[in-house]
């Protein structure tokens, strides 16, 4: 059991830390040159699937021609490692930027004074938690979507949906799932190396197809097809992206 002086003393140290990492990104992106001004921020985040939903996004939007760089882990990094990512992708002519970023991550604010072009949940599943208690993690991931992005993407079929539902993208909030979503899963076919999945786009659909297996693999491809649609891509450059991406043995 945790004592109040513990929780005080802990609340303290927290409060230090934001203020530290705060006044580090405002130095970082002054010495950088403030990088973001000239692309688009994708941020994924979630407990499981940020990786492989990173790596179908960037393949639609390298189909549209677009130029493209990713940070994708699972594990939390610095916030100077970001800034630096920014900088070099920058410098490499990329106008979109996707990076994944554990609940950890966002605690320690490592996207403070950045625009938030797309921010987009997979899930909350409790079972990946460090760390972190599930109210802990709840408020840590909510950090990403107090931080107004153009454009919010939901998984509707989350247990945790309504602790997300009030957030809303300045322009555009979308959902995926398989009832009551604006990118509804139709239905699904899982083979021994691969995925198919059937979509309702609006009025349109669209049957997508990935080499990664598994039934979580329709709600990332459902993921990532919202993030796309967001962005405005056509159906047939969403389904070559996601097509296209093979993962790594």
């Amino acid at each position: 059991m945790k004592r109040n002086g513990e929780s005080s003393e802990k609340n303290k140290n927290g409060g230090i830390k934001n203020r530290s990492q705060k006044l580090k990104a405002k130095l970082l992106k002054s010495y950088y040159g403030n990088p973001m001004k000239d692309m688009k921020l994708i941020a994924i985040t979630g407990s499981t699937g940020k990786t492989t939903v990173a790596h179908y996004v960037h393949e639609i939007l390298r189909a549209t021609g677009e130029q493209v760089a990713v940070l994708a882990s699972d594990k939390p990094f610095k916030i100077g490692m970001l800034h630096k990512f920014l900088s070099d992708a920058w410098k490499a002519g990329a106008n979109y930027v996707i990076v994944t970023v554990p609940a950890e991550g966002l605690r320690d604010n490592v996207f403070y004074g950045l625009p938030v072009t797309v921010a987009a949940m997979t899930n909350f599943v409790t079972s990946g938690l460090n760390d972190m208690d599930p109210n802990e993690y709840l408020e840590s991931e909510k950090t990403l979507f107090d931080m107004k992005p153009e454009i919010v993407v939901l998984n509707h079929d989350d247990i945790n949906y309504e602790a997300f539902s009030f957030y809303k993208g300045k322009s555009q909030t979308l959902t995926y799932g398989l009832t009551g979503a604006d990118i509804k899963i139709l239905n699904s076919k899982l083979y021994n190396k691969g995925t198919e999945a059937t979509l309702s786009i609006k009025s349109d659909i669209v049957s997508v197809a990935t080499f990664v297996t598994g039934e979580t693999s329709v709600s990332y491809m459902a993921c990532a097809v919202a993030t796309a649609v967001s962005l405005g891509i056509s159906t047939d450059k969403i389904v070559d992206g996601i097509a296209e991406y093979e993962p790594q043995e």
